[in-house]
């Protein structure tokens, strides 16, 4: 693309761009494009930027005060979540919000247990105290299946207090899965390559077992047990995609990256079947990294083979489905070099020459809102395939193009996208440095 051609498409992004200045009123545009979708996934192009956090946060608060959405879903472990979810709805002990994010304790520790999360958490308790009696409260749910061994211990502690005899069958299935102690990867790596029997049929069954005696067990108490047995159950499907994904692992990134996304967008699935029993239409709010939210269609993802949770939303509940991204320039994020390793404020290179971000630089807006979805010059211009820069938990400046850019259609990728140019790492809760290794990241060397 020529200069004077790429001025041109400057000129015509700052037109319509939407700029953020901090007014109450700088989501109004986003609140309309989203009219009454159900579904608004809302992105962030790090695991580690502060304003990412508290924005997303911000316009969540809206949705969840003028929309009517009753759900946060994220890319986190569904008992971890779990638990900051009975949090906000005031049905643990858990008194402050960074103790009820204390289930997160693997790396990497500060995508959750962070200072914008922390305000959020005690955003939405005060929010669900403050509704009438029998009001629906909001809840936060995980989507992701690294827990599997929590998962485990969940699902047998649960029928432990229901089914005793079910749960001794349940320690018997799962135990195939304990050779290896926590160490999932090695299951995955003996499995995989014959070195040991493989535990899809154990996992299959519990699963089965458990959701036979539904009627029987959701039924004792009312909602609260209906509640802890979709909890359950949701661990024992957990078990068994993630029993696949280990085994997955070996056999290639697009295979797990397959799997993880699929069970992703299956957990969000059952969840708003569950919620929906409870009446009314659920509307949930997905905070997720840009890869797995922005239509995978749209990237070189699909030349790959991979597909992600944007695209299984968008295809099975179509204009009921919102997507939001992210995008920065500079600044700083809070990452790691190595999985496992030494939490690090890294400072982050300015955008490469001909991606979005650097286009969006040239604007001189320091943030703005696009609406994708207009049919407009910028939208035209911006359909071109660029590069799209994207950081997980870890960040390699050295090799950055190779680590951390690949192609895009933002319009197809997005419905509409927010630039903040120059960004800061989030806060962790926990200032000491955070090395042993825990579980393998599918996604080397990005961490997304």
């Amino acid at each position: 693309m020529s200069n004077a051609t790429t001025n041109k498409l400057t000129d015509a992004v700052r037109q319509v761009a939407h700029p953020l200045t901090g007014a109450a009123e700088d989501y109004h545009p986003l609140m309309e494009l989203i009219g009454d979708a159900r579904f608004v996934l809302i992105g962030e192009a790090s695991h580690g930027t502060h304003e990412f956090y508290e924005q997303r946060a911000e316009i969540t608060k809206r949705l969840i005060q003028e929309k009517g959405f009753t759900a946060v879903a994220v890319e986190a472990d569904w008992p971890d979540a779990y638990r900051i979810n009975r949090y906000v709805r005031g049905v643990n002990d858990d008194p402050t919000p960074a103790e009820a994010l204390g289930g997160f304790q693997r790396f990497p520790t500060w995508m959750w247990r962070n200072t914008d999360v922390v305000n959020f958490l005690g955003w939405l308790r005060q929010y669900n105290d403050g509704l009438r009696q029998n009001a629906r409260k909001v809840g936060f749910y995980g989507l992701d299946l690294y827990s599997m061994h929590a998962s485990i211990e969940e699902v047998i502690g649960y029928l432990d207090k229901v089914d005793p005899e079910a749960a001794q069958c349940a320690r018997y299935r799962y135990s195939c899965l304990g050779h290896f102690g926590e160490d999932s990867q090695a299951y995955g790596y003996a499995a995989s390559f014959g070195l040991s029997e493989s535990c899809e049929k154990e996992a299959v069954n519990q699963l089965m077992e458990l959701q036979r005696k539904t009627a029987e067990y959701a039924g004792r108490d009312g909602r609260v047990a209906e509640d802890e047995f979709f909890y359950a159950e949701q661990n024992a499907r957990l078990v068994k995609n993630a029993e696949e994904y280990y085994r997955s692992m070996f056999q290639g990134r697009v295979s797990s990256w397959n799997v993880r996304d699929r069970h992703m967008a299956e957990t969000l699935d059952h969840l708003v079947a569950h919620l929906d029993t409870q009446g009314n239409r659920t509307k949930v709010v997905v905070w997720e990294h840009n890869s797995h939210l922005g239509d995978a269609r749209a990237t070189d993802m699909a030349d790959a083979g991979e597909l992600n949770v944007g695209q299984l939303v968008r295809e099975k509940y179509g204009h009921d489905t919102v997507l939001v991204g992210f995008s920065t320039y500079t600044g700083t994020v809070t990452a790691a070099s190595r999985w496992g390793g030494v939490t690090e404020l890294k400072q982050v290179r300015p955008a490469l020459s001909g991606s979005y971000e650097a286009l969006f630089h040239d604007t001189g807006l320091p943030r703005f809102l696009l609406n994708l979805r207009q049919d407009n010059q910028a939208v035209t211009g911006l359909q071109e395939p660029r590069l799209e820069r994207a950081i997980g938990v870890i960040y390699l400046p050295k090799s950055e193009r190779i680590s951390h850019y690949f192609y895009a259609r933002l319009p197809e990728q997005f419905d509409a996208v927010i630039h903040i140019d120059d960004t800061t790492g989030v806060e962790p809760l926990d200032r000491s440095p955070h090395s042993q290794m825990t579980e393998p990241p599918e996604t080397f060397p990005s961490g997304v």
